[in-house]
């Protein structure tokens, strides 16, 4: 029997009370945050929200806590957003979706910033273990953004992979962390790129002293890609099991995968909540079509990032969520 670890891939939306009161704060302050500085009454409300969806978290019993990347209004683009040597310019759509985000333009080196290294310390402070890093996969990161200093992709893939690497060397201590990479579904990269992405990949997850989870989403990896990223010295691979089970158990049984797993299981992006019951009952029918590989730990999680969600929806789904291990799970 595999160990169910409950968990999420993190940017949730933020509390009602937070919304309105940034979208004030903001409108005031509008002038500084073009030129980067959020101010002091902005990071106190993020600092309040981050709190509270931690012990939000704790509270429904999740087996890794995040941080929420509530300050990530560029969704996975949040760390070039916020990067001295980016700028962001024009506002482009987010994926194949209604959201958008400001288009982060690198116009020098990417140096690291610890920006997402500080929101973390923060959260350590709450958590007494089971901490998630949350980051944008190497991939996914250089596709949602725009080169004026590398000189082409390969260089530039691997300065945003140094940046990455760089951010991860300021961590405080961590269980897992999940690297997002929905663009190599998205936006599959070709003959060459997919071996480089790979390499990225490895690259980073090099550099974290914990568990590592390449998490993909939004579909299934094409073949040749998915079998560069076994390539990867990750720990889990992560599937999404509501966009497209048949193509994403194919891929398991005809390469493998590793030892552990990542399932995307409950929908990020669907208002209709999973009772536990359901989500036991998916984590069963994944390990029983997969019979040639035995899973030692499935992380059971959402299988896209949450802000898309209303925030009672999302609440409801953590606590299905977490309400899994209290259900029978067989091998």
């Amino acid at each position: 029997m595999p160990e169910v670890v409950t968990t999420t891939p993190g940017l949730f939306p933020l509390p009602d009370w937070a919304k309105d009161e940034l979208s004030e704060l903001k409108g005031h302050q509008k002038a500084d945050l073009i030129s980067g500085d959020e101010g002091s009454e902005i990071q106190d409300a993020y600092e309040r929200g981050r709190a509270e969806v931690v012990d939000r978290q704790q509270e429904a019993g999740l087996d890794r806590i995040v941080e929420g990347q509530l300050r990530w209004d560029d969704m996975i683009a949040h760390p070039l957003a916020v990067h001295d040597n980016v700028d962001t310019r024009g506002i482009v759509r987010y994926y194949d979706n209604n959201n958008f985000y400001r288009e982060p333009v690198v116009t020098g080196d990417l140096t690291a910033a610890g920006d997402v290294a500080a929101e973390l310390e923060a959260a350590s402070e709450q958590v007494d273990s089971g901490l998630q890093a949350v980051l944008p996969g190497p991939y996914s990161l250089a596709d949602l953004a725009t080169d004026e200093h590398y000189g082409d992709d390969a260089a530039f893939l691997e300065g945003v992979t140094e940046f990455l690497a760089g951010e991860i060397a300021e961590f405080p201590e961590v269980e897992t962390l999940f690297l997002l990479e929905p663009s190599l579904v998205e936006n599959a990269p070709g003959d060459g790129a997919d071996e480089r992405a790979s390499e990225a990949i490895d690259a980073v997850a090099s550099e974290a002293d914990a568990d590592v989870v390449a998490h993909t989403y939004w579909g299934a990896l094409d073949e040749k890609v998915y079998a560069h990223l076994m390539d990867a010295d990750v720990d889990a691979i992560g599937f999404d099991f509501v966009a497209d089970h048949e193509a994403n158990l194919y891929n398991i049984n005809e390469y493998g995968t590793k030892d552990d797993v990542a399932l995307g299981l409950v929908d990020g992006q669907n208002t209709l909540v999973e009772d536990p019951e359901t989500i036991a009952e998916r984590i069963e029918w994944v390990a029983d079509q997969t019979q040639s590989t035995d899973f030692e730990t499935v992380y059971a999680t959402i299988n896209t990032e949450t802000f898309y969600l209303p925030v009672n929806k999302f609440e409801a789904k953590l606590d299905a969520l977490a309400a899994v291990n209290k259900t029978e799970v067989e091998a």
